[in-house]
C-alpha cells in the first residue's frame, strides 16, 4: 500500500498528540513518577493513637489546600503511624498540629495540618509529628449509637412534643439562625486571635469576683434600696406620668426664658467662671471668713447689750473709747511724698497713679502689720507679697528702707527702686498739661524741727526760724500760719 506524503504527516501529528496526552496523563493526573519513584516528594510520619478511619490514598491538606497524600497506615506497638507523601513545592512549618478529619459524617477521612506559627523550620524528609500533637475524632458509629440510645431513653410522646415545640420556636428563623451561627463563628475566630488577652482576663477575674463576694452585703442593700425606689415610683405612677407629660412644656418655658435673657446670661456665666476660679483659689480664706464672721457678729452683739435691763444702762456697752492718736503713727513709706499729695480741699477725680502704692517697709516691722506687704500667697504657702504677680513669680518682697521714716522724704533709700513702683503692663501716666496761672492751693510740707527749714510746693527751700528748736519766740500753731521767710 502506498501512503502519500500528506497521510504520513497526519499520522506523525496524531502520534505526537497521543504522546503528549499520554505524558500529561502519566505525569500530571496519575503522578506515576511520584507514585512509583517518589520524585518531587518527601516523607513525613504522623503518630496517631488510632487510625480513626484513615486509609491509604487519603488527602493531606494545609490551610484548605491539598499538599500530599496518605501513602501508608501501619500499626505499631504504641498506636498507628501514617506515612504521608508530601509535595516538595510546599513549605510547611514544622511547628504544627495534625488532625484526622472527615468530609462528612460518613465521608472519607483526610489529614489536616494546622500550623502553630508561620516561621521556619519547615517539614523535611523524615520529619515526625508526635502523638501529643495529633487529634483523632471519635468514632462516628459510636456517636450514632450513643445518640440512638439517648433518643430511645426519651419517651416518644415527649420527644414528639420537643420536636413540635422546636419547630414552633425556630420555624421561619433560618436567616436569623444563620446570622447567629456566622456571628458565633466570627466571635470564636476573634477569641482565638486574642487568646492571650482572654487568658489574662480569665486569670485576673478572680480578684474582681472576690471583691463582689466581699461586698455582697452592700450589693444586697443596693438591691433593696433599688426595690424601694421602684416601689415608690410604682405608687406614685400618676405623679411620674404628670412629670413626664408636663416636663416638655416646662423645658420649653425654660428655653424661652434663656432666650429672653440673652445676651446677658452668657456674659454673666462667663464672668462667673472667673469668679469661680478665684473662689476656688481662695477657698480656705472664704471658709475661714464664713466660720469667723458669725462668731464676730455674736461678740459685737454681746458688747452692745452688756448692761441691758440693769441700773447701769446709762453707762452703755463694755467699750473703751480711749483715743491713742498716732500710736503707732501712720506708714508713709512707699506712698507719694507730701509735696505730691492731693490737697483735701480738692473735689476733682484725677486718675489713679500707675503702679503699686502700699506701705513698703520691712515685713517684720511693727508698723502697719496688716498692710499689703504681709498678704499671704494662697498658691505659694509660706510666702507673703503685696501683689499676685509677685506671689506667682520667684521675686521676693524688697522694702524701701530699714525702718519707719518719720521726717524728710519717707521714700529715701539706696535701693534705687522707683516710687511708686510701676508694675509690668501698667499704663504710663498721662502727659501733664501746663497748669493755668492761678494761686496754688494750700499744701502740706515736712520741715526739719532742728533748723526750721522745709521745701515748698514750688521746689524752693524756706526757713521758718521761729519753728527751730533754738528759736526764742513763742512756738504756737498760730505762728505756722504766718508768711514764710525766704532763705
Amino acid at each position: 500500500m502506498h501512503l502519500t506524503r500528506k497521510t504520513l504527516i497526519q499520522m506523525a501529528v496524531l502520534t505526537l498528540v497521543a504522546l503528549v496526552a499520554g505524558a500529561v496523563m502519566v505525569f500530571n493526573f496519575m503522578g506515576l513518577p511520584a507514585l512509583l519513584f517518589g520524585v518531587g516528594q518527601y516523607k513525613v510520619s504522623v503518630q496517631l493513637p488510632e487510625a480513626g478511619g484513615l486509609y491509604p490514598r487519603g488527602n493531606v491538606t494545609f490551610r484548605g489546600t491539598e499538599v500530599g497524600r496518605v501513602k501508608d497506615v501501619r500499626l505499631t506497638e504504641n498506636g498507628v503511624v501514617a506515612d504521608l507523601a508530601m509535595d516538595s513545592k510546599f513549605k510547611i512549618p514544622a511547628d504544627l498540629d495534625a488532625a484526622v478529619g472527615s468530609v462528612s459524617a460518613v465521608g472519607e477521612q483526610y489529614v489536616e495540618l494546622k500550623p502553630r506559627t508561620p516561621n521556619p523550620p519547615f517539614l523535611e524528609d523524615g520529619s515526625v509529628i508526635p502523638v501529643d500533637r495529633t487529634f483523632v475524632p471519635p468514632d462516628v458509629n459510636s456517636l450514632l449509637d450513643a445518640t440512638n440510645r439517648g433518643l430511645q431513653a426519651i419517651p416518644h410522646d415527649n420527644l414528639k412534643t420537643v420536636v413540635d415545640e422546636s419547630y414552633t420556636a425556630f420555624g421561619g428563623l433560618g436567616p436569623e439562625l444563620s446570622r447567629f451561627v456566622k456571628g458565633s463563628t466570627q466571635l470564636a475566630i476573634d477569641a482565638r486571635a486574642n487568646l492571650d488577652e482572654l487568658t489574662t482576663l480569665i486569670d485576673k477575674s478572680k480578684p474582681v469576683l472576690d471583691s463582689q463576694t466581699d461586698t455582697s452585703s452592700a450589693i444586697q442593700r443596693w438591691a433593696a434600696n433599688l426595690d424601694t425606689v421602684t416601689g415608690q415610683l410604682k405608687e406614685q405612677d400618676q405623679a411620674v406620668a404628670g412629670v413626664l407629660q408636663k416636663g416638655a412644656p416646662a423645658a420649653d418655658e425654660v428655653r424661652a426664658l434663656f432666650d429672653r435673657l440673652q445676651p446677658s446670661l452668657p456674659i454673666l456665666l462667663a464672668n462667673l467662671v472667673s469668679v469661680g476660679e478665684v473662689a476656688v483659689t481662695y477657698q480656705p480664706h472664704i471658709e475661714q471668713l464664713l466660720v469667723l464672721l458669725p462668731q464676730g457678729t455674736a461678740v459685737s452683739s454681746a458688747t452692745g447689750t452688756a448692761n441691758r435691763h440693769t441700773r447701769q444702762d446709762y453707762r452703755g456697752a463694755y467699750l473703751s473709747f480711749n483715743l491713742n492718736l498716732n500710736l503707732p503713727p501712720p506708714c508713709v513709706t512707699g506712698f507719694l511724698p507730701a509735696q505730691q499729695k492731693r490737697v483735701p480741699a480738692d473735689v476733682d477725680h484725677p486718675d489713679r497713679p500707675a503702679g503699686d502704692i502700699y506701705c513698703r517697709i520691712p515685713q517684720d516691722s511693727a508698723f502697719n502689720v496688716r498692710g499689703a506687704r504681709n498678704i499671704p500667697c494662697v498658691t505659694r504657702p509660706g510666702k507673703r507679697a503685696p501683689t499676685v504677680r509677685m506671689c506667682e513669680s520667684d521675686e521676693y518682697y524688697l522694702p524701701l528702707n530699714d525702718g519707719f521714716a518719720w521726717k524728710g522724704d519717707p521714700n529715701a533709700t539706696l535701693s534705687g527702686q522707683p516710687v511708686p513702683a510701676v508694675g509690668p503692663g501698667a499704663s504710663p501716666a498721662p502727659p501733664e498739661l501746663p497748669a493755668p496761672p492761678a494761686v496754688p492751693a494750700i499744701a502740706a510740707a515736712e520741715y526739719d524741727p532742728s533748723t526750721g527749714t522745709y521745701v515748698g510746693p514750688d521746689g524752693q527751700t524756706y526757713t521758718q526760724a521761729n519753728l527751730a528748736r533754738s528759736a526764742t519766740e513763742e512756738q504756737t500753731w498760730q505762728t505756722m500760719l504766718l508768711p514764710p521767710k525766704g532763705n
